[in-house]
């Protein structure tokens, strides 16, 4: 190890360490952007999120983590219906508003300016997204503060680029740039 390295809880199983180191330790994670939308119209809500990852291709599946508080959890649940879409890299406005960086909620999120569209289980879906999973929800698996719900894919929608939205270090950037 060289003599930069910081080692945090050394020692072994049992070493502590803070929430803050972990989340410290997380910025280096680059992900996709998504945001998981659901609801019908006139009662949609979604959150933006990195916590998306494929399950499994037989049959297509995925799972998506959202925290309890979210007021996408009951709604997901409720419907048993929710969508994956990865966003773009001119997408970051979007992406801020969905994450609850603009004092708007739920049903006014989903604005004129922006298409949804709605594929097979009723799920919205973002129209111009780099990809749009539509699932249904058959799984729920619950830890600490957050769900893990697993979704198998009931249509995809693909989009035209190439230049996917990515978080990484406690920012957006688009591949090129990380």
């Amino acid at each position: 190890m060289g003599s930069c390295d910081q080692v945090v809880g050394q020692g072994g199983p049992t070493a502590l360490f803070t929430g803050g180191d972990y989340r410290k330790a997380m910025r280096s994670y680059a992900a996709a952007v998504t945001i998981i939308s659901t609801g019908r119209p006139g009662d949609r809500t979604g959150l933006t999120a990195t916590s998306v990852c494929s399950l499994s291709d037989d049959p297509p599946s995925l799972i998506a983590c959202i925290n309890r508080n979210a007021s996408a959890h009951a709604c997901v649940r409720s419907t048993g219906a929710f969508g994956v879409n990865v966003l773009r890299t001119v997408q970051v406005e979007l992406a801020n508003t969905f994450a609850g960086r603009r004092v708007i909620e739920r049903e006014q999120r989903f604005t004129d300016e922006v298409r949804w569209i709605s594929l097979v289980t009723g799920a919205p879906v973002l129209a111009d997204a780099l990809v749009g999973f539509d699932c249904e929800l058959v799984g729920e698996y619950s830890h600490d503060t957050h769900s893990i719900f697993v979704g198998q894919i009931k249509a995809i929608k693909h989009g035209h680029d190439n230049d996917p939205l990515i978080y990484f270090d406690g920012a957006f950037h688009s591949i090129e740039n990380i």
